[in-house]
């Protein structure tokens, strides 16, 4: 069967750490360009990996080869929403590096783009593709836990990155709420059904940043009565990075990293968590390599698209409403 052509625009450290070597390595895909603003860049990482092509301008790469059915964009956020634009009016699909874009209105233009050419749009919320994710979900899903009425989830470590553009509010769209607790929401989200929002409060924190937050505690409530509570940090000072995902049912509950799972049967609690569980050693580069054979089975017309560009539009809406929030110190109401 012949492969599926890709190309990557954007190579920085996630294309290099994670896009590039786990691609290269799949039967059936090809990166067949790679593009990037530092032409030197693309010029020695087309050399490493083989890669035909390499460009400077998405654009020229774009009406250069017809034959790519899909692009990675990876990106520095402020130039999301115009190459995935350019990329579904040259009918690819796409995979965008989380966030989709800075905010609601630019990811609703890319999702209105893929609409009207109907293409395909998958936002890259690897945590979804953790083992331990996956297993809580399904269990979650089989009412093991009962229904559902609160989650807590929360990631707090370092800068994921150093460069000078993700303090920068105009290029970034905010700090680590859009960078650790956009993927948190969009993990609770996922484990509630995506449930209809009734309102968000949110408090952000400037200890050591100025344009962006490096701290943030966000509350959603949905109009089933139910509750969320998301806190990401850069700069807590605890020992150590922290990435949790606690979910409480009326009948048990559920936890990560390690994954447990509780359950009330006879009136007592029992710990009912599979012995034997296949847990990699390395959970960031597994849940990367099942995303990105997903992603390409999606391409390929194998599977339907998990993390969705529509999924990605109502994360958005709640994220704008942690930035409104903290900056009028009020609830925001959803309509």
């Amino acid at each position: 069967m012949a492969k599926t052509k890709l190309a990557i625009i954007g190579l920085g450290g996630v294309a290099q750490i994670v896009h590039l070597p786990v691609l290269s390595k799949m039967e059936d895909a090809e990166i067949v360009a790679v593009c990037d603003t530092e032409i030197s860049k693309a010029k020695s990482i087309a050399v490493k990996y083989n890669v035909g092509k390499y460009y400077r301008e998405a654009d020229k790469m774009l009406e250069e080869n017809p034959e790519i059915s899909a692009v990675i964009i990876a990106t520095q956020t402020n130039m999301h929403k115009d190459i995935a634009i350019k990329c579904l009016e040259a009918e690819k699909d796409i995979l965008v590096e989380k966030p989709i874009a800075r905010n609601f209105k630019e990811a609703k233009e890319i999702i209105e783009a893929a609409r009207k050419y109907k293409r395909k749009v998958m936002v890259a919320m690897n945590n979804r593709f953790r083992n331990d994710m996956m297993m809580q979900r399904t269990f979650i899903k089989a009412k093991e836990i009962g229904e559902v009425f609160y989650i807590k989830a929360g990631w707090i470590k370092p800068q994921s990155s150093n460069q000078r553009w993700i303090l920068e509010k105009d290029k970034s769209g905010g700090g680590v709420f859009l960078d650790n607790g956009i993927a948190m929401l969009d993990l609770g989200l996922w484990i509630f059904g995506f449930p209809e929002v009734k309102s968000v409060t949110a408090t952000n924190y400037h200890h050591s940043t100025k344009s962006v937050e490096d701290s943030s505690i966000a509350m959603v409530k949905f109009k089933n009565d139910a509750v969320f509570t998301i806190e990401a940090s850069w700069g807590m000072l605890r020992e150590g990075e922290l990435f949790y995902c606690n979910v409480y049912g009326k009948e048990g509950s559920s936890s990560i990293n390690p994954f447990k799972i509780y359950k009330r049967m006879d009136g007592n609690l029992y710990n009912i968590t599979p012995k034997k569980l296949a847990t990699p050693a390395n959970y960031f580069k597994k849940s990367y390599e099942y995303e990105l054979k997903h992603f390409v089975g999606a391409v390929r017309g194998s599977n339907n698209v998990i993390s969705s560009g529509e999924d990605a539009l109502k994360v958005m809406e709640i994220a704008d409403a942690v930035y409104k929030s903290a900056k009028t110190n009020k609830e925001v109401i959803f309509k």
